[in-house]
């Protein structure tokens, strides 16, 4: 069997291919980027793919970004996600393609809504105003894998990961996520001897953050019987912090003491979204990293990223 995983560049699609390598797998794993082709692009997505000659498809593609990012270009996450996917699942269905996994994200799920978060609740209530955009174009991806699989047959599953960090995380503070950006802020509050650092909102949001090696290594090993897996599923650790324990945390890592400043100003996105993984977990989902332990990987793969790229 050969695969391709589209968004190669990207942390998830990282990871996988580094899981992957370490697995032995002895399927094929063919990963894309940009470079390869622009997957908004229908027609170059459908040559790319027909040249490929794969029979399974892991989605990892997708523009994604922070909080400032989704507030200040909600269009562009919205249109850019859709046109991505359109092409992805068009090509997959012209060329006969039955097995795809599609990443959704938790930022589907209902603003401040019930804790924790079922599958069921996708659509149940309004969804969080500051990443709207990329959250419909997430709803409608999973949404036409269900639709697929009741219209064609197919066999396309959607994992609904928390959010992310570790290796080949996004450092940058307008693009960054937040555990990323604790980090980034606990490294250069350090080299500078800042005596305080800004935090967005009071730090009393929470947010479950999962370790990407534990979402990619437990994909590579269960990938072989994905289609036992219901349509949907939540893969998350099952643990959330408040945002002042993310800080504090990166602090810790880093080395460094200082004041941390809450500008309430700031908007902070939903009180809390930790997600319910009970069915994943009755498919060998288990996730073994801890937040401060996570964090220590993470924190020297961007020491070993710095060094070879700029952080401006």
């Amino acid at each position: 069997m050969k695969v391709i995983l589209t968004g190669g560049n990207g942390m998830m699609a990282r990871n996988i291919q580094a899981a992957w390598n370490a697995s032995g797998q002895q399927f094929e794993l063919v990963s894309v980027t940009r470079s390869d082709a622009d997957l908004s692009d229908s027609a170059a997505t459908l040559k790319l793919f027909q040249d490929i000659d794969a029979d399974a498809i892991i989605h990892t593609a997708a523009r994604v970004g922070g909080i400032a990012a989704n507030i200040a270009h909600p269009t562009s996450f919205l249109t850019e996600n859709i046109a991505v996917d359109s092409s992805v699942f068009s090509a997959a269905k012209a060329l006969g393609i039955d097995r795809l996994i599609y990443f959704g994200s938790s930022c589907m799920y209902p603003r401040d809504y019930r804790q924790p978060l079922e599958e069921k609740d996708i659509l149940a209530a309004p969804l969080e105003p500051t990443n709207e955009g990329y959250a419909l174009s997430k709803i409608v991806g999973a949404k036409y894998c269900s639709y697929a699989n009741s219209e064609y047959g197919t066999n396309y599953k959607v994992l609904i990961p928390s959010n992310l960090y570790g290796p080949f995380d996004d450092y940058s503070l307008d693009h960054g996520h937040l555990v990323a950006a604790t980090l980034r802020k606990a490294h250069e509050a350090k080299l500078r001897r800042q005596e305080e650092i800004l935090v967005w909102g009071d730090g009393t949001a929470r947010r479950e953050f999962t370790y990407v090696r534990d979402i990619a290594s437990w994909l590579v090993k269960n990938l072989h019987r994905s289609e036992v897996w219901p349509t949907m599923m939540n893969v998350g650790c099952g643990v959330d912090y408040t945002i002042l324990d993310f800080y504090q945390t990166a602090l810790k890592v880093v080395g460094y003491e200082c004041r941390l400043a809450f500008d309430s100003t700031k908007p902070t996105g939903m009180k809390q979204k930790l997600m319910d993984s009970t069915i994943s977990a009755k498919f060998g989902w288990s996730p073994q990293t801890s937040l401060l332990d996570g964090m220590e990987i993470a924190y020297r793969h961007f020491l070993t990223q710095q060094k070879a790229h700029s952080f401006d």
